[in-house]
Order: structure tokens, then sequence, then C-alpha cells
């Protein structure tokens, strides 16, 4: 129960409870003293309240600016006569693509290829490797190392069914050796890895180092784009992209 309590998504929908008296007192007070309330009022107070509470709490800035806009989109929805297959759909949709999100706080990120650019210069030259993607995604970091590099093995594992699925057919169409697993990369032993690449979030980085400096083994390399271990300096430092983030990099 505790864990469950602990997920940010949890946490924010008791936030969004726990504004809704704050937002009647304030409704209450704004109409007693002769101004006029109406719905979008009602809405904008309850937002404001809730994305405090979410900083008191601190929730992510992403969580503050959903909980803002959340009562809004309710307000807003209710005004169209939508068929409720749609919202169902919708649902299921966004299940589907960012499945347990809530718990493990990492959103789907793509790269790019000026990423795996980078990727595919950082890796140890000269034989074969094991190399993962852990939050593969569509897949395209991992069919892209795989081609460069055929003597290797390259692997995503990715949590998500529909992402999960859209790769394993891309590698069905395309043809290649890539290998693709649904799973939690927490499940995976590193020290199986000569390389490793991680496009998270900040909030996993420290459970992310942790596995890391307890099972990789020497001679083998952390990728992480974008968001930086901060128990350890890194190793390299590139830029991918002009002012865009960095591609930092650990050997072990």
């Amino acid at each position: 129960m505790k864990r469950i309590l602990r997920a940010p998504a949890v946490q924010a929908f008791l936030l969004q409870l726990a504004a809704f008296p704050l937002t009647l007192a304030a409704v209450y007070g704004l109409a007693r003293a002769g101004l006029s309330v109406n719905y979008i009022h009602v809405a904008l107070v309850q937002g404001l309240f809730a994305a405090g509470l979410s900083w008191w709490r601190g929730l992510a800035s992403w969580w503050r600016a959903i909980q803002f806009a959340f009562p809004l989109a309710v307000l807003g929805v209710g005004q169209f006569a939508i068929p409720p297959a749609v919202f169902l759909g919708v649902f299921l949709f966004l299940l589907l693509l960012y499945w347990s999100t809530y718990r493990t706080q990492v959103p789907y990120y793509p790269s790019g290829r000026k990423v795996w650019d980078a990727v595919a210069q950082g890796l140890p030259q000269g034989r074969a490797l094991q190399v993962i993607d852990i939050g593969s995604g569509l897949g395209g970091l991992v069919l892209d190392l795989q081609r460069r590099r055929p003597e290797s093995r390259i692997w995503g594992i990715e949590l998500a069914p529909l992402p999960w699925l859209a790769s394993r057919l891309r590698a069905w169409a395309t043809g290649s050796p890539a290998r693709f697993v649904r799973g939690d990369y927490d499940s995976l032993d590193f020290g199986s890895f000569d390389a490793v690449f991680a496009y998270l979030s900040p909030a996993a980085m420290p459970a992310l180092w942790d596995k890391a400096a307890r099972e990789m083994r020497p001679g083998s390399v952390l990728f992480s784009y974008e968001f930086i271990i901060t128990d350890r300096p890194p190793t390299g430092i590139v830029t991918p992209t002009p002012e865009g983030p960095k591609l930092y990099r650990w050997d072990f």
C-alpha cells in the first residue's frame, strides 16, 4: 500500500481531492464578497490549489502543470457531446503507450539519429558486443546500431506494450536480428552487456546508478542521454545536436 501511495499519479489524484474543499471555501468567500463566479473560475481556482499542493509535496514540475490544467480539461470536455467510446479508445491507446509510467516515472522519450550516431561512435570498437537500450521505445536506436554493428547483438527492453510491439514488427519487417524484450530493465543483469544506453528521467537516475555500479563489469560502458548521474562524474560528455541535451558516458 505504501508503494502505491508513493506513486506520483496516486499522489496527484489525492492532491486534487485535497484541493477540492479549499476550492469550495475560496469560491464561497468570493461569492460572499459579491463577486460573480462561473465554472471557469472554479476550475482555475481548483487548478491553482492542486498545483500549489503538488509543489508543496515536491512533485515534478510537469505534474504541477498537469494538476493546473486538469480541472480546465474536465470542464472543457464536459462542454462537448463526445461519445464514451472515444474516451475509452484514447484511454486504451495511452495505457498501451505509457503503461506504468505512473510507477516508473519514465515517460516515452524518443532520441534521434544524431544521438544514435554519438552512441555508435562511443561504443568499443574491434570486437563483437552485447548492447542494450533500456526503455527502447519504438526501437530506433537498437535497429540502427544492429545495422551498423552486424557482428554484435543489440537488444532493447521496453515495458509499455505498444512501443514494444511496434519495435518487434519493425525488426521483423526489416529482417533485423535485433532482439526486443518486453519487461522491466531492473530484472536484467547489466553484467551481461558491454554497453547500456538509457534515456529515462531524473527520477530514475539514482536507482539506475545503483544497479550499474553493482552489476556492470570492467570494460563496459553506460550511456545516459540528457539526464546525468550525480553520484559519479561522467567519463565523457558529447552534445549530439547544437545546444541540445548532452550524452553522458561512464566507463567501468
